[in-house]
């Protein structure tokens, strides 16, 4: 009776034990499968605020999600971006999540070459390794297209990639973005979100001879802007800017594309309302509003004297 009773005590404990772990299993695999999901989702959420979506799919010509073909035409040539699926031969399928946080934040491909910098590394270097790492865990997500990337069509010297590295060493440098203690976690986000995330200096900044942003000139918009297209002041300056607009003049464009005189945003601003800024929190789109509203006022019109004088016959 002993032995049988020994017996049955190191089979409950064996049986206890083997539940036990197939419950803590279990529970480890749905945690780890519940913490994917939500890095993919947030993933999702991150490729729309850093405007990756209006950028990388050709919705002029009826391309599919993120494959790339899109062109973009500046002083220097007309560049086509590139395919983000994972398809191995055109995409990113054989990236591994190094490469991708190496593309992003240096600017760097796999191979070693150089990126334009069309695609705005500059401004990515200060998205954070979380956010980074959710990004990849969505892109890894996206059904891949075999869509071939275009070569793009640059004037020399610019085509030489060479010329990119040169470019590098002149004028960019990482950014780290860091929280400031004296403004509010709304102002903080708002300037995460502005600076890094929506890049939105890389089109409203003027740009030099050699294509670098005037950091001076920050947000006061430029007559060369994409595609050629005039790219507003969005500083708080009154008569040149959007000094006379509310917080929540902003978050309507941002959520609708509408301007507070009724009329629409047009060309780029457009695909980034559409694919973008209306996909955006309220809460993202009202800590935009607060950073911009921060900005030092700059004044510079980007009107032609032509523009200007209709818009005063209209106003009148």
């Amino acid at each position: 009776m002993l032995c049988s009773s020994v017996a049955f005590r190191d089979a409950r404990r064996t049986l206890t034990t083997t539940v036990t772990l197939a419950i803590f299993s279990f529970c480890a695999f749905a945690s780890e499968n519940t913490s994917s999901a939500e890095r993919v989702s947030r993933g999702a959420y991150l490729l729309h605020a850093a405007g990756c979506v209006a950028c990388h799919t050709d919705y002029e010509h009826g391309g599919t999600l993120l494959a790339g073909g899109r062109a973009l035409k500046t002083p220097f040539g007309t560049f086509y971006t590139p395919n983000i699926t994972a398809d191995p031969k055109y995409g990113i399928g054989n990236w591994n999540k190094h490469d991708f946080i190496t593309a992003m934040t240096r600017g760097v491909s796999p191979d070693g070459t150089h990126y334009y910098p069309v695609f705005p590394y500059t401004a990515y270097s200060g998205i954070t390794a979380d956010d980074l790492s959710d990004l990849w865990a969505y892109l890894r997500t996206v059904p891949l297209s075999r869509a071939p990337n275009r070569k793009h069509d640059v004037k020399f010297p610019f085509s030489i990639r060479l010329a990119n590295w040169a470019w590098k060493l002149m004028f960019f440098r990482p950014v780290t973005h860091r929280t400031e203690s004296t403004h509010s976690p709304e102002w903080n986000r708002g300037s995460y979100l502005v600076t890094a995330l929506g890049h939105c200096s890389e089109c409203h900044t003027p740009r030099n001879l050699l294509g670098a942003t005037k950091s001076k000139y920050a947000y006061a918009g430029t007559k060369q802007g994409p595609d050629g297209e005039k790219v507003p002041n969005i500083t708080p300056d009154r008569e040149t800017g959007i000094g006379d607009w509310s917080q929540s003049d902003i978050t309507w464009l941002l959520q609708t594309g509408f301007l507070p005189d009724g009329d629409v945003v047009g060309s780029s601003m457009a695909d980034v309302v559409e694919h973008s800024t209306s996909h955006l929190t309220v809460d993202d789109q009202s800590a935009i509003a607060i950073y911009l509203q921060s900005l030092i006022p700059i004044h510079n019109s980007v009107q032609t004297n032509k523009e200007a004088e209709q818009s005063d016959v209209d106003n009148w």
